[in-house]
């Protein structure tokens, strides 16, 4: 290590920036000393800087490709000679450039060699870093409770160590992880004090890490206005620090889909007036040109998001990130009736997620090509029993991706969906409705915050756990048998099994099928919807 380095000083302020999150202060005096990094020669000294310089780097400093640099001076005919602490903070940043590279299981297996020596040498910097690194690398893959486990004691040894703000950064991570239990209130919980934490620092990618998954909790919450808002400081934030541009991508795809549930949810509003106005004699001149417009610029804001985002994943050669903005994509798409290049997206998103192992992002992805084909079903395109047969094997894989890993409601939606296409002719009802109640189990724990998949749920419910075949219940009808029904409530059921297809006969004319039926127009309204017929 040259001179002007002097060792033992600079690694003491760098772990203190580092642990302190004086982010500016740090990268100057990286940037001071960059010309002599770059020329570092691999002797004693050289690999715990390495191991300071990748951890700077995911800090914000630079970038991985800078690590990558500094690793090939440390060949493999070198590593073996150099001091333990040396090696292992090589080690370290061996393993920050799998993570770059999306290569969890690989980046584990670095950290993992780490610990190993946890006991063995005096550095609780290095180790705190190891355990929060190691849990991204099991949050990565689904694994929920070992990365729990793994950031609780890297906040452990920061908090020891005085680190009160790197405690904060990793806090956001345990969020996250309540976040996914479906601990909302936990969530935010740790959040509040993670921010408190960082609010005087100026670690702006924290702090836009924390203001993302504040809307996180928001969107899952159904709160899309603040959802939107928290996104947009943390876009804010991110840009403040010039750093973190896969974070600002990631956060600009959770813009966009939330701007996607915001056009969903006025696009409803939408079909129901138009359904209002069909059921009047005289239509009034057209009230919804300004919803419509909304729903349009909604959808096009989106758009732009997932443009920028894709921008910087193709960069950094992100495939799970260009997967995600394929997904997002996939559902603009099929919002908006092209089934053709919402099928398309979702199989790319597959093929780019499967290119890295990526099981949360193949479930997604195979998820989404079962609702396109259920789509397809429903708008009588192509051949039904084809499509049903396609939506089952996406579901089919879907569920079985999900379930290896530990993403409830990522195995849930799967669960739904694979329900309801069990629930297209030629009907299978009991697998429907034990892919219903196994979702519902999974759902229970985040039950007060029910949005969009809670939504199709219901739909599920309502096709399946009150239903019976019909042809069954006639023949027991005909034959007296009654299993306790009233009157009343054989009324109601024949009225849910005629009703809808009649209301299907008629072109989905409310005002027809009450006509033809000599009946309100209000009661057709409500057996329709208890038939889980929406938008009516």
């Amino acid at each position: 290590m040259g001179p002007e380095l002097e060792p033992d000083a600079l690694l003491v302020q760098l772990r203190d920036d580092l642990g302190h999150r004086r982010i500016r202060q740090g990268v100057r005096r990286l940037e001071r000393l960059r010309s002599a990094i770059e020329s570092q020669e691999p002797r004693s000294g050289g690999g715990i800087l390495l191991g300071l310089v990748a951890q700077w780097v995911d800090a914000g400093f630079d970038g991985t490709e800078l690590v990558e640099r500094l690793l090939a001076r440390f060949p493999p005919a070198v590593r073996g000679a150099l001091p333990l602490a040396d090696y292992l903070h090589m080690r370290m940043a061996e393993g920050l450039a799998a993570m770059s590279r999306e290569d969890f299981v690989g980046a584990a297996a670095h950290f993992q060699l780490v610990l190993r020596f946890e006991e063995e040498i005096e550095d609780a910097e290095m180790f705190a870093i190891a355990n929060f690194w190691l849990g991204r690398s099991f949050r990565k893959r689904g694994l929920y409770d070992d990365a729990f486990e793994y950031t609780q004691r890297g906040e452990r040894h920061a908090l020891a160590l005085g680190y009160t703000e790197m405690a904060a950064v990793m806090q956001v991570t345990l969020s996250w992880l309540a976040f996914q239990k479906g601990k909302l209130h936990e969530a935010h919980a740790i959040l509040r004090r993670g921010e408190e934490a960082l609010e005087a620092t100026d670690d702006f990618l924290s702090r836009g890490n924390i203001q993302s998954a504040y809307g996180r909790i928001a969107r899952r919450q159904g709160k899309y206005d603040l959802a939107v808002e928290r996104f947009g400081r943390a876009i804010a934030e991110f840009r403040l620090g010039g750093g973190g541009a896969l974070a600002l991508a990631r956060t600009l795809v959770n813009l966009a889909f939330v701007k996607r549930l915001l056009a969903v949810r006025a696009q409803s509003e939408l079909d129901h007036m138009a359904a209002m106005r069909r059921g009047k004699a005289e239509a009034p001149a057209d009230p919804a040109r300004e919803q419509r417009q909304r729903v349009e610029q909604i959808r096009e804001a989106a758009g732009q998001h997932l443009a920028e985002a894709a921008e910087i994943y193709e960069r950094h050669q992100s495939q799970r990130g260009m997967a995600a903005v394929r997904i997002t994509e996939g559902f603009l798409h099929l919002d908006a009736g092209d089934l053709e290049r919402a099928a398309a997206d979702a199989a790319e998103a597959f093929a780019q997620a499967g290119s890295k192992s990526d099981r949360i992002v193949m479930a997604r992805a195979r998820t989404l090509q079962c609702i396109v084909e259920n789509a397809a079903i429903e708008e009588e395109l192509g051949d039904a029993a084809q499509h049903r047969e396609m939506a089952e094997l996406f579901a089919r894989e879907a569920v079985a991706l999900a379930g290896q890993t530990e993403n409830r409601r990522l195995l849930a939606r799967a669960l739904v969906w694979q329900g309801l296409t069990y629930a297209v002719e030629p009907v299978d009802l009991e697998a429907a409705r034990r892919c219903c109640e196994q979702a519902l189990a999974l759902l229970q724990p985040e039950a007060p915050q029910r949005q969009y998949v809670w939504e199709d749920l219901e739909a599920l419910k309502t096709r399946v756990l009150h239903a019976q075949p019909v042809d069954a219940m006639l023949r027991a009808w005909s034959a007296g048998i009654v299993e306790g029904q009233s009157f009343q409530q054989m009324t109601e059921e024949f009225a849910r099994i005629v009703i809808p297809r009649v209301w299907e006969r008629e072109g989905r004319k409310v005002s027809r099928v009450a006509g033809k039926l000599s009946i309100s127009p209000k009661k057709v309204r409500r057996i329709l919807h208890v038939a889980g017929v929406k938008n009516v």
